[in-house]
C-alpha cells in the first residue's frame, strides 16, 4: 500500500506537526480551538497537543469568529520588534480569527485561510497579535482583500471582544488592551516574523 506523503502514523502535534500553510504569509493554515458558539475557553496543551479547558469565559461576550492559531509560528523577539508598545511577544503560537459565511461549529479542525489584516493587542506588557483571515475558498469573502473592506461593525465587534474577554466581572482593572487594527501588509510582516521566531526557537 502506498501512503500519502507526508503520512502521519500517529496524531501530529497541532503546533509543531502541522504545516504553516500553502503560501505563507498570504495563505496560512488555522488550527481551530474556539468557535463562536461556546462560552468555554479552550486551548491546545503545549506538551501533549490535546485540547485543554482553560477556563469558562468570565464575560457574557461570545467569540465573534472562529479562533485558533497558525502552526509552526512563535511570538518572540521578532514579533515584539514590530510593536510600538513592547519589545517581546507572548511566547505562544500566532493567534488568528477566521471569518466564514457558513457557521462552523467544530473545533480541532484545520482550515486554509487568506490573510486580510489583524489587531495589535497588548497582554500584560507582551505583544499578543490576532491575525484576521477569511476562509480561503469562501466565495462570500472572495472580494475581501483587506480589513478595510469589511463592515466597520464587524471590526469593532472583533476589537471589542479582545479588549474585554479577559475582564473579570466586578473588577475595573484590565491589563489587556487593543492598541490598533492593522492592514494586510502589516499582518504579513507579523506572520513572517513569527515564522522566523519559531525557526530560531525550535529549528526547521
Amino acid at each position: 500500500m502506498n501512503f500519502p506523503s507526508p503520512f502521519y502514523r500517529w496524531r501530529p502535534h497541532p503546533w509543531h506537526g502541522l504545516d504553516v500553510g500553502d503560501d505563507p504569509p498570504n495563505i496560512v493554515n488555522a488550527f481551530i480551538e474556539i468557535t463562536p458558539f461556546d462560552m468555554i475557553k479552550y486551548e491546545v496543551d503545549k506538551k501533549t497537543g490535546y485540547m485543554r479547558v482553560d477556563r469558562p469565559q468570565r464575560s457574557s461576550s461570545m467569540p465573534p469568529s472562529l479562533y485558533g492559531f497558525i502552526p509552526r509560528t512563535f511570538c518572540g523577539v521578532k514579533v515584539g520588534q514590530l510593536s510600538t508598545e513592547t519589545d517581546k511577544g507572548d511566547g505562544d503560537p500566532l493567534d488568528l480569527c477566521v471569518l466564514s459565511e457558513r457557521p462552523i461549529d467544530r473545533t480541532e479542525v484545520i482550515l486554509s485561510t487568506r490573510v486580510i489584516g489583524g489587531i495589535h493587542m497588548i497582554d500584560r506588557g507582551e505583544a499578543d497579535d490576532k491575525i484576521i483571515t477569511v476562509l480561503d475558498n469562501d466565495k462570500y469573502y472572495s472580494d475581501i482583500n483587506d480589513v478595510s473592506d469589511l463592515p466597520n461593525v464587524l471590526i469593532e465587534r472583533i476589537r471589542h471582544y479582545f479588549a474585554t474577554y479577559k475582564l473579570i466581572p466586578g473588577q475595573n482593572t484590565n491589563d489587556v488592551y487593543v492598541e490598533r487594527v492593522f492592514d494586510v501588509a502589516h499582518a504579513k510582516k507579523v506572520i513572517e516574523a513569527s515564522i522566523t521566531d519559531y525557526e530560531e526557537m525550535f529549528g526547521e
